[in-house]
Formats: C-alpha cells, structure tokens, sequence
C-alpha cells in the first residue's frame, strides 16, 4: 500500500510517499481501507518533532474514515462497515489497522469526506462546549482563531447551546465565513486589539470561557477577557507555547480556571466516545453543522496540504484522499 511518514522529521519537504505493507489488525483492531484523512496540526508537531514518536520513520495522520475489511476474534465491527475515527495515528496511508475502542460506525447519511473532516475537530469542539465548559443560554465565549476548523465548528456548538459567541480572526473574506456560520461578534485581531473590543462588546462584563488554540501570541490578553471565575480552555499553540505561569495570575486576575484539555481524556470511555458521535452525526444529517472543507488533496500532496494549513492561509478543514 502507499502512506505518506516524515523521514526524518523537519520541514514538509521531509515528506515522503513510500510503498509499505499493508498491516494486519492485532487483537482489538480492525482493519480499515481509508476513503478520507482528516489533515490537523498535532500532524505538523510530529513531523516536525515537537511532538516524539517512537517509531522511524514517523507515521503521521490522527483521524479518518472508511470500510471495515478485516477484523479479528470478538470483534464488534464486520467486514464492510463503514466506520470513522480519530486519535488514532497512522492514517496518511490506504489502510491503517485501528484500535476498536477509536471506532464509530458511521451513518449512512453521514459521507466519508464529512466524517474525516468532523471526527478530531468536531470532538475537539463537542468536548470543549459540552463538557470543559458546558455552554448554556446567556454564557458568551470568545473563540480564537474562529475561521479554522475546529473554530468554526466551536462557532456553531456554541450557537446550538444557546450561547452568545465572539470570534476572532486575520481578514475580512475569514470574517465573513465566521459570520456565516453563526458568530454575533468577529474582531478582526489584524485591525483590531481583540481585549478593548471583548470589553466593548460585553459592556465590561467580559466572557465565562475562551476556547484558545493560538498559545503565546493570545494568552495572557485573553485571561484580562474572562469574567471573575471564568474559565480559560488553551487546547493549541499555533503561534507557539505559553512558556511558564505562576498560579498567583489567576487569583489576581479574579479567581480564574486554566485548564489545557485532551481529547483522549473526554473519549476514553467508549459511552462518552458514543455520545459525542451520535450527536455530531445528527447536527451534520439536520444540516445545524455546516462542514467547510477548504481542500482535497490527494495523499501524495501531504506535503503541499501541511504547507498550506502552516500559512494559515486556509479556512476549515483540508483532507487527504488515498
């Protein structure tokens, strides 16, 4: 089969597309032939080594969607299943041998392409406003970098939780697009100091939660955006890490919450993993979740596609199509 590994780590042009063999499924494993790869940053980190791997050359990709076409013993899945999943690395390749526990089934209404594009960001988005902080009618949040793909997806969550919402981002095309997917507020950070604006906004109330996937370049302006008691949710570092904090901040600041949350704890739980699922499957099949997928790229343009998500020249979600 053909999968694309970074060999070794560094730039995108460490990039290659190799034949390999094709794996077959462990105990607890179902083999799943992709028909779409979700593209996300945590890729970039191992390809470039801030993130480790144990294996060389390393395998990249974390989430995708196809058919059931081997399993084993006891398996809950049969041969021809359509299926999805996510936190599983491995999936820039044809086939990829998945942990059961990682697996969804995948609705009939719900397309391949919807459901790479949906499984890491959308369960990112799901966890953050239902769960991290559970967004409710008269909360306002305030979403960093809102034209991306788990920020549009954060956008629309939070619109069908009831609550007010405030996005950020670069350009007035990004702005439109948060716009149309459901934001009351968008400050472009470009033109506009988002704090002044945020207290604008909220009569100098300030917001209950910031979702950030920026990092260092929004941290600390956004805990002077939280209400006493809000909650700061910092799960990314496009713009590069926070570096250390001193907890005294968050009491001087009004008795503020950090947090910096993981996917794999808010889907450990095969129940919770279920939920989530059924529940993004549905919005997408009601037509409350709007999927923008910016580009498909063939896997052997892996390389092209992580180049362009680095510019952040892109809005959605960029896929890989074996």
């Amino acid at each position: 089969m053909k999968a694309v590994v970074a060999d070794p780590v560094g730039g995108p042009e460490n990039l290659k597309y190799i034949d390999r063999e094709q794996p077959r499924p462990s105990p607890g494993e179902a083999l799943v032939k992709l028909e779409a790869i979700g593209i996300n940053f945590i890729d970039i980190y191992f390809r470039a080594g801030l993130y480790k791997a144990p294996e060389t050359p390393v395998q990249l990709g974390s989430e995708g969607a196809g058919v059931v076409t081997e399993t084993t013993a006891g398996s809950k899945f049969q041969k021809g299943d359509r299926v999805a999943f996510a936190m599983a690395r491995g999936s820039y390749a044809e086939y990829q041998a998945v942990p059961e526990k990682f697996l969804v089934r995948l609705p009939e209404n719900v397309s391949f392409d919807d459901a790479a594009a949906v499984m890491l960001q959308g369960m990112t988005a799901h966890y953050l406003t239902r769960s991290t902080f559970p967004l409710q009618p008269g909360n306002t949040c305030l979403v960093h970098a809102a034209a991306g793909g788990a920020g549009l997806m954060i956008v629309q969550m939070a619109k069908i939780a009831g609550a007010t919402v405030i996005g950020t981002c670069s350009t007035a095309e990004k702005e439109k697009l948060v716009r149309e997917h459901g934001a009351d507020h968008v400050i472009r950070y470009t033109e506009q100091d988002f704090l002044p604006e945020v207290k604008r906004i909220t009569n100098n109330a300030g917001v209950e939660v910031v979702y950030d996937s920026v990092g260092k370049a929004t941290f600390a302006k956004s805990l002077d955006c939280l209400k006493p008691r809000g909650l700061m949710a910092s799960f990314g570092q496009s713009s590069g890490p926070v570096g250390e904090i001193d907890p005294l901040l968050l009491s001087q600041k009004g008795s503020l919450y950090l947090t910096r949350p993981s996917l794999a704890n808010y889907i450990s739980d095969p129940a919770e993993l279920d939920w989530r699922a059924r529940e993004i499957f549905g919005w997408i099949a009601a037509g409350k979740l709007k999927l923008q997928i910016f580009r498909k790229y063939k896997l052997s343009e892996a390389a092209e596609a992580q180049r362009d998500l680095e510019s952040r020249k892109t809005t959605g979600k960029l896929l890989l199509k074996p």
